[in-house]
């Protein structure tokens, strides 16, 4: 038997790209300030090539603490140290969507078609 669902439409307010530096400072200090809500999110080099699109469940979390500060180090951050990444260079943006899976699946999709392969640091969904 068929079923069918029906999705809303997501429409994803990026944040503006931030420096790893920018992130580094605490929201406190005067630092930027990523939300703790679900969302996807976007790391690019200085040349513009996005590296890696990814989802979270706390993007705070996950940025922050996972890919810019190393303190619980995701597995993207360390694999982007393996291969000797200068952290200075990249920079991340985000977007707040209560359905980050499906959001993660069709950024990727989008950037396969366009360019044949997912961003270096992506893995397959």
């Amino acid at each position: 038997m068929k079923q069918k669902i029906y999705f809303p439409v997501i429409e994803l307010e990026w944040s503006d790209y931030y420096s790893f530096n920018e992130l580094l400072k605490d929201a406190r200090s005067g630092g930027i300030k990523v939300p703790n809500e679900p969302g996807v999110y976007e790391v690019i080099d200085k040349n513009g090539e996005v590296l890696h699109i990814g989802r979270a469940s706390n993007l705070r979390m996950r940025v922050k603490q996972g890919l810019v500060k190393g303190k619980t180090p995701h597995s993207t951050r360390k694999r982007m140290l393996k291969n000797g990444v200068i952290f200075n260079n990249l920079k991340v943006r985000w977007a707040i969507t209560q359905w980050p899976n499906s959001v993660e699946e069709y950024l990727h999709k989008k950037y396969k078609e366009k360019y044949g392969k997912l961003p270096k640091y992506t893995k397959v969904t």
